[in-house]
């Protein structure tokens, strides 16, 4: 049986931010967007890895997972350049044992975003 995950109400996008089936939590890319106002994050890339990753972290928190429970996630950049201060941000999310992961430079991301990030997680 599929459960979906919706916690951002600003959204209007035809996808669930989550999907739980069979105890595994697929999390949709996220972008940088502030969930209150809808506004994408124009800061730098780490302020915008921190936005993806608060993003990421309340739609496992509303499944009912911690952080911890993340076991994959991908990675999309549009600078391959910021992969460092990416890198750093993002492993502030992950004190110890961080998850697999893959990460590639795409030509564009939807709304102009500089960067996304999927997850996949054990509920």
């Amino acid at each position: 049986m599929k459960k979906t995950i919706n916690v951002n109400k600003t959204a209007s996008v035809p996808y669930s931010q989550g999907t739980i089936h069979n105890g595994t939590l697929y999390v949709s890319g996220q972008l940088p967007v502030d969930p209150v106002t809808g506004e994408l994050c124009t800061g730098n890339i780490t302020e915008q890895t921190q936005a993806v990753m608060k993003n990421i972290a309340a739609i496992v928190e509303a499944a009912g997972a911690k952080m911890e429970d993340i076991l994959k996630c991908t990675v999309l950049l549009t600078d391959m350049a910021d992969f460092a201060q990416m890198n750093e941000a993002y492993l502030a999310y992950f004190p110890a044992d961080p998850p697999a992961r893959i990460c590639y430079q795409v030509s564009a991301l939807p709304r102009g975003a500089n960067i996304e990030i999927d997850a996949i997680v054990a509920v």
